[in-house]
């Protein structure tokens, strides 16, 4: 029963996230789910001590299944963003939930133009709060490509959102 118990705490608090993260990847949110429910049955089948390295494991399986899928279906689509960020998380606050969903789409907006490899150590470090270390491990890229791409990721959306706020003072003077 133990065991039973951990995999639904697990199933509630990665659910939302590995979506998200497989929508990023697939720009699919069906076939998301699929991956999703897919490592959620290996998982079922590990020998118990994988929780030590949980959150990396289920998303290195979600990565590596969804890879399968964009191999197997011959084709590499763009990411779409916009799509996987809007996936709503399990929230007891409505309001919350919306006021962040905004803000997402304000974000999804000012990554566009970034590599796949800066949108997708954003999305887990930013997403899902994993350090260098678990980023790296999930899609196996060294600690120090990890940070580089987030620095590089992060200074050119730092620079798309000054360049806005540029542009929105000047339509303030202007009117």
């Amino acid at each position: 029963m133990a065991d039973r118990n951990w995999i639904e705490e697990t199933l509630r608090n990665y659910e939302a996230p590995l979506i998200r993260y497989s929508t990023g990847i697939l720009g699919d949110l069906e076939k998301a789910r699929e991956v999703v429910q897919e490592a959620f049955f290996r998982l079922c089948q590990q020998k118990p001590g994988i929780s030590d390295r949980l959150p990396q494991w289920l998303f290195r399986v979600c990565r590596n299944l969804a890879i399968d899928i964009i191999r197997r279906e011959g084709r590499m689509e763009s990411v779409s963003n916009e799509h996987s960020l809007s996936i709503p998380d399990r929230r007891p606050d409505p309001s919350s939930a919306l006021e962040t969903n905004e803000k997402l789409d304000r974000i999804t907006r000012l990554f566009q133009g970034l590599s796949e490899n800066q949108r997708e150590v954003l999305r887990l470090k930013f997403q899902n709060g994993l350090s260098y270390r678990e980023i790296s491990e999930i899609t196996g890229l060294s600690e120090s490509n990890v940070g580089f791409l987030l620095h590089t990721g992060l200074k050119r959306v730092r620079e798309r959102m000054e360049a806005l706020q540029s542009r929105r003072s000047q339509i303030r003077r202007v009117k």
